[in-house]
Order: C-alpha cells, then sequence, then structure tokens
C-alpha cells in the first residue's frame, strides 16, 4: 500500500518535456489547468489555503517550482531551508497538487511559455500586469489572477521566529 502512495507522489513530480505532454492530454480532454509558482520551502497554513484556492479555480493545479538556486539568488544565500527534493515531495503529496515541475530561472517565464496553462495565478498583492507570463497567457484567451494572501503567514515570519527562539534569553 505504502510504495503505492510513494509512486502515485513521484508520478506527480515531471520534467519539462513529460509536463508539457500530460498537460496536452488534460487539454485534450477537456480540463482546465491552473499554473502558480514559488519557493515553497517551509510549506505553512498560508500556503495551503492558497493552493486550495488555486486549484478551485479549475481542474488540474500545476506547481512551478524554484530550484535550490534560484530560491538562493531570490531569497538569499540561508534559503530555502528545504531542499528541492524535500520541496518537490511536500507539494506532490498534497492531495489538490497535480503536477509540480520545477525551474532553475528567477522567474517561471519560460516554463509558463512551455506548458501553457489556462489559468495562471500568483498569491498576494501582484497586479496582473506585474506577474510573470500573464502577457502570454492573456494573448492565449487565459485568464491571470492575483489570490489573496492568508494574513500573518509566511516563510520570513516562520524562520525569524526561529531565529529569535535560538538566541539565548
Amino acid at each position: 500500500m505504502e510504495h503505492s502512495i510513494l509512486t502515485n507522489i513521484q508520478s506527480k513530480i515531471q520534467t519539462w518535456d513529460a509536463a508539457a505532454a500530460t498537460i496536452a492530454q488534460w487539454k485534450i480532454n477537456g480540463q482546465t489547468v491552473i499554473f502558480t509558482n514559488g519557493c515553497f520551502d517551509i510549506i505553512h497554513y498560508g500556503h495551503l489555503h492558497y493552493l486550495a484556492d488555486a486549484k478551485a479555480l479549475g481542474d488540474k493545479l500545476i506547481v512551478g517550482l524554484n530550484a535550490e538556486a534560484s530560491v538562493k539568488r531570490l531569497k538569499g544565500k540561508h534559503r530555502p531551508i528545504n531542499d528541492s527534493l524535500t520541496r518537490r515531495y511536500m507539494l506532490a503529496s498534497l492531495e489538490f497538487v497535480d503536477m509540480v515541475v520545477e525551474f532553475e530561472e528567477d522567474t517561471p517565464f519560460n516554463l509558463i511559455q512551455t506548458l501553457m496553462p489556462n489559468i495562471l495565478v500568483k498569491g498576494g498583492d501582484w497586479q496582473v500586469h506585474q506577474i510573470v507570463g500573464a502577457d502570454i497567457i492573456l494573448a492565449n484567451d487565459g485568464k491571470v489572477l492575483s489570490l489573496p494572501f492568508v494574513e500573518g503567514y509566511s516563510t520570513t515570519n516562520i524562520e525569524q521566529k526561529i531565529i529569535k527562539n535560538s538566541k539565548p534569553s
């Protein structure tokens, strides 16, 4: 039983080429494909809420995951806290995530262009025109949405709490 669960999780982690083929089949079957991306370094309630909201927009949710080098460039040399393997498997183990695809670049533009989801979402206070890949999705009759963050939940907040609690009083 456990082996089949792990196999199911592993099958959700795909290369760019495999992902493009899977998505093409999903679209042939009339399914709506949603894409979001991020570092997802320490999974917390805010992430879970956001990903569940993203999945509710369609049939299949793809998460573009920043590779370790990309996270370091974006967040600093102390990040990521969790390695790529852990972050891929954590995301793929969530029932509302249908696929995880890692990317090395600082932005997911090339990945979005390769996968061409129907809906592109980002969390927080991003304006649609600020979301990387919005132009190509909108030009292909897709939708681009900014979903609200759940206040008080961020990896940075967790990181600061750990640092604060590790200092001698």
